[in-house]
């Protein structure tokens, strides 16, 4: 009977060994991977006339660009890079698969303010839960800027 008893505690606490090790395994794996990635840095824009963007995007979004060069025009919008590149072969008709959402306070102003420099609608301010609001438009390179109003996400 203390045979048994003792290989179970011995089978027991075996499982329980592992099972911690497996535990701090996916721990510093999840402390790796969040070591690893900062977050969001930059998004660009590929656009056909470089110098006609920055100066629509200087105006759009308030922000005179911090580098400044004939093949990339970088801005630092609140902490985070928004990129204008020059394409080989300008077109308007752009990839829809990502889209990147700016951060505003005032929602429908800055849609109306950005569709008054020339952007075109794309997806007007809707509610999308709680009291997230989204919208996008296209500027006129065809590029998709989003908008977003959400008090819920807070940067750290």
């Amino acid at each position: 009977m203390r045979k048994i008893l003792f290989i179970g505690i011995l089978l027991l606490s075996s499982q329980l060994i592992f099972s911690q090790q497996d535990t701090m395994q996916i721990d510093s794996t999840k402390n790796m991977e969040q070591s690893y990635f900062l977050g969001l840095r930059t998004t660009i824009y590929k656009v056909g006339d470089i110098n006609k963007a920055k100066e629509w995007y200087t105006k759009a979004f308030g922000s005179e660009p911090y580098f400044d060069q004939p093949f990339y025009v970088g801005f630092n919008i609140g902490g985070y890079e928004l990129g204008l590149q020059t394409e080989e072969k300008p077109t308007t008709d752009k990839s829809e698969s990502v889209v990147t959402y700016w951060g505003v306070t005032e929602i429908q102003k800055v849609y109306d303010r950005l569709i008054g420099l020339g952007a075109t609608e794309y997806e007007k301010p809707q509610n999308v839960g709680g009291e997230i609001i989204t919208a996008a438009i296209k500027d006129p390179w065809g590029n998709i800027i989003g908008l977003i109003y959400n008090p819920e996400f807070k940067v750290k």
